[in-house]
């Protein structure tokens, strides 16, 4: 079986929320994950997060055991709408991706003119 034909485990990635005053930082752990093999989709309300872990096993070998074979990771955050999309960044570094989405700033009061005599 070749490496791109391997069927890998799909499995839900770890993850931290944390709600400060400028917005939501989301730390997720994907180990193994390139920049490359790492997808962050905006649908609407939902964004969907998936990636790709591939360790590259030598197909020549007899592998006894193996627990870091690669794996595909997927998860799927429903967006608040006090969430600014236009504005949400990602950040992958060591293995952890951190997505943060600031919170809409606050609309001042709009005075309406009047028209008319």
């Amino acid at each position: 079986m070749s490496k791109k034909e391997r069927k890998f485990p799909t499995v839900r990635p770890s993850t931290d929320i944390l709600e400060k005053e400028d917005g939501f930082h989301i730390f997720m752990d994907l180990p193994g994950v390139s920049r490359d093999d790492l997808v962050l989709d905006l649908r609407e309300n939902e964004l969907v997060v998936s990636g790709r872990a591939d360790v590259g096993l030598d197909e020549k070998k007899r592998h006894v055991a193996v627990e870091f074979g690669g794996g595909e990771y997927s998860r799927t955050f429903t967006l608040s709408d006090i969430v600014d999309r236009e504005r949400i960044v990602a950040n992958l570094k060591n293995g952890v991706l951190e997505i943060f989405m600031p919170k809409k700033e606050k609309e001042k009061p709009k005075r309406i003119e009047i028209s008319g005599a």
